[in-house]
């Protein structure tokens, strides 16, 4: 049971009734996770689906190979309704999710979340709504690959990052770009400096600041 109902309150008290909130302090369990650590792997059965309080996690997808890249993020007042779908299918999950910053959530058993859908309409309308969310960001992911050309994802990335992370200034490396972009440091390397040469960002050893947003 959560000692404090205060945090989920301000993020979820204007989408739940009290009866809700009331439950998923009894049920929830309250975690704080660190920057860059593993929530959920590909393959594993997942047991709980997160509402997540603070911070930003990063939701990825692997081929054969164990390549990653990166679906979508989510933040404060989000969740995953893809966990959702792997609880009440008893499936495997198809996705990874590493913390992009340190987090904190709350896990809902999913012994709850299938009763919960048909107990409260709250429920049922933030999970569908979750759906459409990470749907139309799925799209835009593709849309992404697709259509633009790899210096626009680049850029887009970043400032992706710098948005969810409410930092213009991103600490990363170009391996872990190149990882996330599913391409070769080498072609990341040189795509910074011909962003930086338009003015767009400005490098740093080990970060990065973004200038045009």
């Amino acid at each position: 049971m959560l000692d404090d109902k205060s945090h989920l309150q301000a993020n979820f008290g204007y989408l739940f009734e009290d009866d809700l909130i009331n439950e998923i302090q009894k049920v929830g369990i309250y975690k704080t996770i660190p920057k860059n650590t593993a929530i959920i792997d590909v393959g594993e059965y997942i047991k709980s689906m997160p509402l997540l309080l603070k911070g930003a996690i990063k939701i990825l997808r692997e081929d054969e190979n164990g390549e990653e890249l990166v679906l979508y993020y989510l933040e404060k007042g989000d969740t995953c309704a893809m966990t959702l779908s792997c609880c009440l299918g008893q499936t495997k999950s198809k996705i990874a999710a590493i913390s992009e910053t340190e987090v904190e959530l709350i896990l809902i058993p999913k012994e709850k979340m299938g009763e919960w859908l048909a107990k409260y309409k709250t429920w049922q309308a933030f999970i569908l709504q979750s759906y459409h969310a990470r749907v139309d960001e799925l799209l835009e992911a593709i849309d992404t690959i697709a259509f633009l050309k790899m210096d626009e994802r680049l850029f887009k990335y970043l400032k992706d990052k710098a948005m969810i992370t409410h930092d213009d200034l991103i600490n990363t490396t170009h391996k872990e770009i190149s990882d996330d972009l599913h391409t070769s440091r080498v072609v990341v390397s040189r795509l910074l400096k011909k962003l930086e040469n338009e003015g767009k960002i400005k490098l740093h050893r080990n970060s990065i600041k973004v200038i045009a947003l």
